[in-house]
């Protein structure tokens, strides 16, 4: 009999409830659908971002007229970061989110169903494995990410 194994690399993202989803108090329900995507929590606080971390984290904007706004409500009240770990991680974190603008958004969504505004869109994911990694650096320490198995992988990973 030959047993075929499959390792599988999980990979890691950056997911936040920005502050508008914290005031709208939606925390539960982000947390709640990415885990019923069978991603798992590796990391989570609620915090303040800085101004500093805050022109870091969107740096690829800095030219764009909109950056100030960014960093502005980025900055305007507590948010909660988040690491997710599973196979796939950012591209799944995004397709639960929806489309940036939720009116692009589809129905099922994160934003399709609950946001309104481009620029109140309640939750940011990493948009590639590169920036994943550049940016739950900007918001973890090492040794805040923890790494263990659930008693239900087995179920939602495949060997």
């Amino acid at each position: 009999m030959l047993i075929i194994q499959r390792k599988v690399s999980m990979e890691r993202t950056l997911a936040l409830v920005k502050p508008d989803g914290v005031q709208r108090g939606l925390i539960g329900e982000v947390i709640s659908r990415l885990e019923h995507r069978g991603l798992k929590l590796a990391a989570m606080k609620l915090m303040r971002l800085d101004q500093a971390t805050a022109q870091q984290h969107y740096g690829e904007h800095v030219e764009r007229p909109f950056f100030p706004g960014l960093v502005e409500f980025i900055t305007s009240g507590p948010l909660v970061a988040m690491v997710w770990e599973a196979d796939g991680a950012v591209e799944i974190v995004r397709n639960t989110m929806g489309a940036t603008d939720p009116k692009n958004s589809p129905m099922g969504s994160i934003r399709g169903d609950l946001g309104v505004n481009i620029g109140r869109n309640l939750v940011h994911g990493s948009d590639s494995v590169e920036s994943a990694s550049r940016e739950i650096a900007l918001f973890f320490q090492p040794g805040e990410i923890l790494d263990y198995t659930r008693s239900n992988d087995s179920w939602i990973i495949e060997p």
